[in-house]
């Protein structure tokens, strides 16, 4: 399975009002681990950001102004997401910029052009119900290093957002770059681990630990507006 985390900065909030791609970062990942390749352009957008947004990601137009336009790189981006699903987090803002700048080159829109897309911020809001789920808030829960994040980088926030994804889809708790690329071949992949010997001892609940977790439900369940499945499907 290969999979795609990508960001975008851009020079303002409405790509229907022609604000443009200023970066944009990919990193790539097959079967859960990280290849070690990575896609990534500053691009000129051929107009200034709005302060804001520049404040956001520090690129200003002086710094832009000799970097390839986005038409330049259309071909090396959609050869690089193509057949993969695109993981985002709040795909529907980045896609819009990338469905803008795609028309404009020429190409067909994001959903055409990949396998799948993925909105890690809609993942995020089913588990957290009423919490906070920007891709900051998501570090801190999840307990992502962002220490070092002091502006947004569509590179770096593309790194970030593959970290809490592997924590959202509990597969492993890091990482791992095989600088060797992914493996090829069924004699080359390892086979699931044998448990079998392991006697695993079974610990009932104290009472106070089951009022906690009551509790626990009872929150999530009013979070989620009485939607939780757990109390849908509790017998009368």
């Amino acid at each position: 399975m290969r999979q795609i985390f990508l960001d975008t900065e851009t020079t303002g909030l409405s790509a229907d009002a022609g604000d443009r791609i200023v970066e944009i970062g990919c990193i790539e990942m097959v079967n859960r681990r990280l290849t070690g390749r990575t896609l990534h352009h500053y691009i000129n957008p051929e107009r200034a950001s709005h302060p804001d947004a520049q404040k956001v990601h520090g690129l200003t137009e002086q710094f832009l102004s000799d970097k390839p336009r986005f038409a330049e790189l259309a071909e090396e981006i959609t050869e690089f997401l193509a057949g993969a699903e695109v993981i985002i987090h709040n795909a529907a803002f980045d896609v819009g910029f990338l469905d803008a700048e795609f028309r404009r080159a020429g190409k067909g829109p994001t959903a055409q052009l990949v396998d799948k897309i993925t909105d890690s911020l809609l993942m995020a809001r089913e588990m957290f119900p009423g919490k906070a789920n920007s891709l900051d808030a998501l570090c801190r829960r999840l307990e992502v290093d962002n220490s070092h994040r002091e502006l947004h980088g569509a590179l770096l926030d593309a790194g970030l957002l593959s970290e809490v994804y592997i924590r959202l889809t509990r597969g492993q708790e890091t990482l791992v770059i095989d600088e060797h690329g992914p493996s090829q071949g069924a004699d080359s992949a390892s086979g699931p681990a044998d448990f079998s010997a392991f006697v695993l001892p079974v610990i009932a609940p104290t009472a106070d630990e089951c009022a906690a977790h009551d509790k626990l439900l009872g929150d999530l369940d009013k979070a989620s507006g009485g939607k939780t499945i757990w109390r849908q499907a509790m017998p009368a």
